[in-house]
């Protein structure tokens, strides 16, 4: 094998299970480096890509987009990142770098040519499908790799590169702080970062789940108040509560009476993505000047700060490593729930 042949675990096609392979990574370009991949998470929208839920897509796919590694070569004119530095690659490896987005750092919404790249199972510049995480090792543009804070270890930080910004996003946005009371729907592998992030910003936090099943480590992780969903006096005596809430679930929820839990101009933010749509009553949002928004992980900008914030107050994912063969099986389980919070592979078992 070549030095740019890599091994990789791929969907070969959609619905069949996951199978060692090679890929090729491309050659160091001017502003690229390449990561060496110690660890990678394994993210529902991986699960739901491979198995072809979201729409047709061209096989193999190597999934992964939550990638923490070590730099080991860089370009000629890299600036930003320096052999031997821990590194992170999120959802997305380019983007068209000119729309209004891009420029204001907000690239996970780039409306431009290129768009967004995701970093797997997209188009990239040199027309190449992306091929992500589920490998040993990584070529990617500078600009589009994050520094991992020395105070949190590479297993831990894998998630915050997807689930970890994809709560901070619209905790940030929507001034999540003291005074500020936010509810967290779904305790999982993204509710769970949910609540630590939102405690440590010093919001009131209550998560809100089917049953009590979790309360124990809800209130570990920073909750103040764990309340179950499938009793009728939760939206009863909570109604017109929150500031924020944060639906972090794909479930097919009655959102009239999640809205009715919010305060006069409160929001309800949707992060999972239900397979069918959702209806909502024009009164439920017009009564009271309420918003109903939507969030998706977050520009190069913030996720850095998101990564640093995380650094300066010690959060991190509730993992559980697992070994590459195992992958699979831990798809099983994640489809079950059955998982605290979030496995994360060992790519040196790859």
């Amino acid at each position: 094998m070549n030095r740019n042949t890599v091994a990789a675990y791929a969907a070969p096609a959609p619905k069949a299970p996951l199978e060692k392979t090679t890929i090729t990574r491309r050659e160091l370009g001017a502003h690229d480096i390449l990561i060496d991949i110690k660890y990678a998470g394994i993210c529902h929208s991986d699960i739901h890509t491979v198995q072809g839920d979201w729409g047709d897509r061209q096989y193999p796919i190597v999934p992964g987009h939550e990638i923490a590694g070590v730099v080991t070569a860089v370009g000629p004119e890299v600036t930003r990142h320096a052999v031997g530095d821990r590194v992170g690659v999120g959802c997305f490896v380019d983007s068209c770098r000119e729309c209004d987005n891009c420029r204001a750092g907000l690239q996970q919404y780039c409306t431009g040519e290129l768009g967004m790249v995701g970093t797997y199972a997209a188009t990239g510049r040199d027309g190449e499908q992306t091929q992500g995480g589920y490998s040993q090792a990584l070529v990617v543009d500078e600009h589009y790799a994050l520094r991992i804070p020395d105070s949190i270890p590479l297993d831990v930080a894998a998630p915050l590169l997807c689930a970890g910004i994809t709560l901070y996003s619209p905790l940030s946005h929507w001034q999540a702080g003291p005074g500020k009371k936010v509810a967290v729907v779904g305790l999982g592998g993204l509710g769970h970062l949910g609540v630590k992030l939102a405690h440590a910003m010093g919001a009131e936090v209550t998560v809100l789940s089917q049953s009590l099943r979790k309360k124990d480590d809800g209130l570990r992780l920073g909750a103040d108040h764990y309340r179950a969903t499938s009793d009728p006096a939760t939206f009863e005596e909570l109604a017109g509560t929150f500031d924020l809430i944060l639906n972090t679930v794909s479930a097919d929820l009655d959102l009239d009476a999640y809205l009715g839990l919010l305060r006069t101009g409160g929001t309800m933010v949707q992060l999972g993505a239900p397979e069918k749509p959702q209806l909502i009553s024009p009164f439920a949002l017009v009564t009271q000047r309420k918003s109903y928004a939507g969030s998706m992980i977050g520009g190069i900008p913030e996720t850095q700060e998101m990564l640093d914030f995380c650094g300066e107050h010690g959060i991190a994912a509730e993992i559980e490593v697992i070994r590459a063969e195992q992958i699979n099986e831990a798809y099983e389980r994640v489809v079950a729930s059955d998982v605290r919070y979030r496995f994360v592979i060992d790519a040196a078992t790859i």
